[in-house]
């Protein structure tokens, strides 16, 4: 029996600059890639986290797969020694044209295991895609990710070791399919957009409908997708994470700050992004807390019974029907910078916070409340099936023939696509 869990772990402590531990960046690519070095579009709070050293080296390979030049092994040595020197446990290595062949990273991976073994090494054609910035963003991104992903993973374990079940232990990935905990723990960057996948995935199961726009609204942000097929639309340009460019498989989303525990401002007339997320219980004033959150506005409002009403007693009808506008103007909002056509498109909504989203919403033909829609994340990861990609530069092959290859590496721990 297998056990799937979703997990926001990852992408929070990025965008939380949390948990992250310094990287050594191995750029293979001199002459060329010199004027743009590694780490060069990041935030500065991140970057003063992640950046822990920086080598430059001769290598890589042209887009037609030749050589752009020899690699200096000499240099990938004196890198190893000098990251052993300082401390430092993580590096990531990103050569240009490596989605085309992997023979210079893999290779400085070699030489680094020699000189530096205590150092985990990410190998950016594992993860990205063409696109030597963006790629060694990603590769960065996961190497900083190290400490924590074994961390978590662990404490899954642990806690199904403690609750007596024997089963294989499964993470939730981008594109709403699954992989075994020990490569989830290589790559934390696979499951960065687990959460809003689930609950896409879980809003087409509950709802039996394939197609649609999701609307998942939680405790501190509203993440609008798009369905087809069951699954959620994939991105096809830059994503960034915690204000970094990168362009690996991740879901087209938006996210924007409105949940059931936003904070509500009525002399500033705004809700959010600021929330008490899982703290509603003790900040909101239906509970006896100090703040004004949406989920008190949907109380005043009559559209959601919880805590003590009498607490949101002093708020003007008027207020009140003013803040729900605005509520329903942000995720229509969202909706519409998701829509590929100008005429309405059926929502699913779904999450705890799903009563801030109305019957009415403009731009949507229907807003349909899916029942046991505040546990569809928890559904979308107990459906996930284990998936493959090969993310490849190939030449020199006819059609059929690369379409046979592409599917052999997704099937294959052997094969040259990244799975």
């Amino acid at each position: 029996m297998p056990v799937m869990i979703g997990t926001t772990h990852f992408t929070n402590a990025v965008i939380e600059r949390r948990g992250l531990q310094p990287v050594a960046a191995i750029r293979i690519g001199l002459p060329a890639s010199r004027s743009l070095g590694p780490f060069v579009d990041w935030p500065d709070d991140l970057r003063s986290h992640v950046e822990g050293a920086v080598f430059a080296v001769e290598g890589g390979h042209e887009y037609d797969g030749k050589p752009l030049a020899d690699l200096d092994e000499r240099a990938i040595a004196h890198a190893g020694r000098a990251i052993s020197k300082a401390g430092i446990r993580a590096a990531s290595v990103a050569a240009i044209f490596s989605p085309l062949t992997g023979a210079c990273e893999e290779r400085a991976r070699d030489i680094l295991a020699q000189e530096c073994p205590d150092c985990s090494v990410t190998l950016s054609h594992r993860i990205g895609r063409v696109g030597l910035l963006e790629r060694e963003n990603a590769a960065l991104l996961n190497a900083s990710l190290g400490p924590l992903a074994q961390h978590t993973t662990q404490a899954f374990r642990d806690a199904l070791a403690g609750s007596g079940l024997e089963a294989k232990l499964y993470l939730t990935q981008n594109d709403g399919t699954v992989l075994l905990a020990d490569r989830a723990e290589r790559y934390p960057v696979f499951s960065f957009a687990s959460g809003p996948t689930n609950s896409m995935r879980g809003a087409a199961f509950l709802s039996g409908r394939p197609d649609g726009m999701v609307a998942d609204v939680g405790g501190t942000t509203t993440d609008v997708g798009m369905l087809q097929g069951g699954f959620p639309r994939e991105a096809n340009n830059v994503i960034k994470i915690g204000g970094v460019r990168t362009l690996f498989r991740m879901p087209d989303l938006i996210s924007i700050g409105l949940g059931g525990g936003s904070l509500v401002d009525l002399d500033a007339g705004t809700i959010g992004p600021e929330s008490v997320g899982y703290r509603l219980p003790e900040r909101a004033r239906v509970f006896g807390g100090p703040d004004l959150t949406a989920s008190d506005l949907a109380v005043a409002a009559g559209l959601l019974s919880l805590g003590d009403a009498r607490a949101v007693a002093d708020l003007s009808q008027g207020d009140v029907a003013r803040f729900m506008g605005l509520a329903s103007t942000m995720a229509a909002g969202a909706v519409d910078r998701m829509k590929t056509e100008a005429s309405g498109v059926s929502v699913l909504a779904v999450g705890g916070g799903a009563f801030l989203i109305p019957d009415d919403l403009p731009g949507a033909s229907e807003v349909i409340r899916v029942e046991n829609g505040d546990v569809a994340n928890a559904v979308g990861a107990a459906i996930a099936q284990v998936s493959g990609e090969c993310d490849q530069v190939f030449t020199g092959l006819a059609r059929d023939e690369l379409l046979q290859e592409a599917r052999q590496d997704c099937r294959s721990p052997g094969g040259r696509g990244r799975r």
